[in-house]
């Protein structure tokens, strides 16, 4: 019995990964149909599936018999970990009014969280109303239709800097940015990812043009999770931000740093070859395997292979690529 019992765990496994795939493929429950399609992400791939999507779906263990017991175990805890609720937490707990020169206003403290699961990497940043008003006004002119029914806090004339006024903008502020990531295209749309994230980006590649690479590195590796929660569809979106933390680390002799962010970055491109960031990020990644004593071969190969695939043209290297991103 007890020789018998590793197949029977197998059989097991591959029963509960077989009902994994089916339940995947059938259609929604009414209880499934009822919940915010905004709120699962194995929902969305199934009523819209874009194209990175299916890509990184299709770079997922098969369920079949050749699988290892541990692979089996990987595969499950992947399939169930792709079907948690992602849905991003908005809170608005305090504010600070700032004085400078001749202007006076307010900024509004944002804790973005993930829930479904305990979210020890949270986002904080700050912004203040005449961010959330260009935020708005640029929504407007492109998702005229889908912001119908969304209100805006209006200015008000007088009494902007009493807590009463403060304390009401901070709820509306809250309720705001909940009602637009429930809406599919615009949370998942250039301006919503830039108010949540550009500021913050912007000081980040100023502090690298400057060579203020400890103080760049600190912001990028704060901001790159927050990236990540955003452009879950889209996986060559954060390249740029991990190649400028390669580049970051590379400066400040950290190259085994360099290396891991740049081998995230390389997966991330892995069928987006012709990324502009793809070539300078090979050759960083030959340079740092060989200083590593790490496999560069291969690394090489792909590079002459593309090569051979490519017409000659000028590239940057790494670091003038990420020295231009968010360039005013």
């Amino acid at each position: 019995m007890d020789q018998d019992s590793p197949c029977t765990a197998e059989r097991e496994l591959l029963e509960a990964v077989s009902r994994i795939t089916t339940s995947s493929t059938t259609s929604p429950s009414d209880e499934e149909e009822n919940q915010p399609k905004a709120e699962i992400s194995c929902q969305v791939r199934k009523e819209n599936p874009e194209k990175d999507d299916m890509q990184d779906s299709s770079a997922t263990l098969s369920p079949n018999s050749s699988m290892t017991t541990k692979e089996l175990q990987e595969y499950w805890r992947n399939e169930k970990r792709q079907c948690k609720q992602i849905k991003l937490l908005f809170e608005i707990p305090s504010t600070r009014i700032v004085e400078h020169h001749f202007s006076k206003y307010v900024m509004y403290k944002i804790i973005i969280l993930q829930t479904g699961s305990f979210d020890s990497n949270k986002s904080v940043i700050e912004r203040r109303y005449s961010d959330f008003e260009k935020l708005h006004r640029n929504l407007l002119e492109e998702y005229s239709e889908e912001m119908e029914d969304v209100t805006f806090p209006k200015k008000a004339l007088t009494g902007n800097f009493t807590e009463e006024i403060i304390n009401e903008r901070k709820l509306a502020f809250k309720d705001y940015l909940r009602l637009l990531y429930s809406m599919k295209y615009i949370r998942r749309s250039k301006k919503f990812i830039d108010f949540l994230t550009r500021p913050e980006l912007q000081e980040a590649y100023g502090c690298l043009r400057g060579g203020q690479y400890t103080k760049a590195l600190e912001i990028l590796l704060e901001v790159i999770g927050l990236q990540e929660r955003l452009t879950r569809g889209n996986p060559s979106a954060i390249v740029p931000t991990l190649c400028a933390i390669v580049v970051c680390h590379k400066d400040l002799e950290n190259p085994a740093s360099a290396f891991e962010y740049g081998e995230k970055a390389l997966t991330r491109l892995r069928v987006h070859t012709s990324h502009r960031y793809y070539i300078p990020l090979l050759e960083t990644m030959i340079t740092l395997a060989y200083e590593l004593g790490k496999d560069f071969l291969s690394l090489q190969e792909k590079l002459e292979e593309w090569k051979t695939k490519k017409d000659p043209i000028r590239v940057f290297t790494l670091k003038e690529l990420a020295v231009r991103e968010y360039v005013r």
